[in-house]
């Protein structure tokens, strides 16, 4: 059975490489066999940490250095992810494969052609206007993740109107509302992920 690749973008510090982090322990937990690739402009810094972290077989780590814009590694032209992820296939036959978006753009989006699902992750220290802005990715996404809820009296960011905001901008979508450094939220984006994409493999 091939495996379920599902997209993970934002803007850069959203909290994308964290969200991969506390994924992997709780898809371990279910039986849920794991691949990631990165993406990146120059650099495989994020595929690294992800290796160091001791929460994967680091050969199951792939890194791509998108040498443009790294939303056009993900959307224009997907074709060296495509094949990250084919060899992944190939190799440990995972269920699922999570394809972590360089820092981007709230434009960035991903390709049919690589993903089967996707989640775009912003944060609060961002702004509170981010949901108003209406990006592609908070539009767009399968599931939208708004990280970092714990720094909103920090930043003087008003929570509540956020969550308002993000249900005018996806009123038949799904948000999450996370605190990935702490874990908060992390079991119900999991859970999203099983019920939207892991299905057919995983029965809820």
């Amino acid at each position: 059975m091939a495996a379920v690749r599902i997209g993970i973008g934002g803007p850069v510090g959203s909290g994308k490489t964290r969200l991969v982090e506390r994924l992997l322990p709780v898809c371990y937990t279910e039986g849920v066999s794991v691949a990631v690739i990165t993406n990146d402009l120059v650099t495989i810094e994020d595929a690294e940490r992800v290796r160091r972290s001791g929460l994967i077989d680091p050969e199951r780590v792939m890194a791509v250095e998108s040498g443009a814009c790294p939303h056009t590694a993900i959307r224009e032209d997907p074709s060296i992810n495509i094949e990250a992820a084919n060899y992944l296939e190939r190799r440990f036959s995972p269920d699922l494969i999570m394809i972590e978006s360089g820092g981007d753009n709230l434009a960035a989006t991903f390709s049919s052609d690589l993903v089967d699902w996707w989640t775009f992750v912003i944060d609060v220290s961002a702004g509170d206007d981010i949901p108003r802005k209406r990006g592609l990715g908070v539009l767009r996404a399968d599931l939208l993740i708004v990280n970092k809820i714990d720094l909103a009296p920090h930043v003087d960011a008003d929570l509540d109107r956020i969550r308002q905001d993000v249900a005018a901008a996806r009123p038949d979508r799904p948000s999450l509302f996370t605190d990935l450094r702490k874990g908060e939220g992390v079991r119900a984006v999991f859970d999203e992920i099983t019920r939207s994409a892991l299905f057919g493999i995983f029965p809820g």
